[in-house]
């Protein structure tokens, strides 16, 4: 067929309907836990601009903040425990040549260690000890959508496949 042309599969995964439900619902998990993760920081943002005498704005964005956190946590446990079954269950990125899989894995790191950053900030705001400036909350917003578009490059595209 044409369109089969360069393609060069990387997995041998049976295309079973078990599958395939295990990656849609790993891709909206993963999806709706990013979705946390890029708003977090912009509450922060907020955060960093609210006026000393402003306490009830204050409060306000951080249970705003504090639930949002939660919620990306509970998204973050099925996201992750789909994509061990996908990886471990179905074997998807197993096996020689799958350097993509190695690099995903790296990235699935920083996100992590960016969700806890997040945590580590609010408890800096509740506790009324942060130091930084809305700027630089700007500019760390933007590190989440750099971690997720190069996590889902590396999923479409699989470089470093033999």
């Amino acid at each position: 067929m044409a369109a089969d042309v360069g393609h060069r599969p990387t997995d041998n995964v049976p295309m079973s309907s078990g599958y395939l439900w295990v990656k849609a619902f790993h891709i909206v998990f993963v999806a709706a836990w990013f979705a946390g993760l890029f708003y977090l920081p912009r509450i922060f943002v907020n955060l960093a601009q609210v006026q000393a005498d402003s306490h009830a704005e204050r409060e306000r964005l951080l249970l705003m903040a504090r639930r949002l956190l939660r919620f990306a946590t509970l998204l973050a446990v099925p996201a992750l425990g789909l994509g061990l079954w996908l990886w471990l269950g179905y074997g998807v990125g197993r096996g020689a040549g799958q350097g993509w899989m190695h690099a995903k894995l790296l990235f699935v790191a920083l996100a992590l260690g960016y969700h806890h950053v997040c945590a580590r900030l609010l408890r800096q705001f509740e506790r009324g000890v942060n130091a930084r400036g809305h700027r630089w909350f700007r500019v760390f917003n933007e590190v989440s959508v750099l971690i997720f578009a190069t996590t889902v490059v590396l999923v479409v595209v699989k470089p470093f496949s033999a």
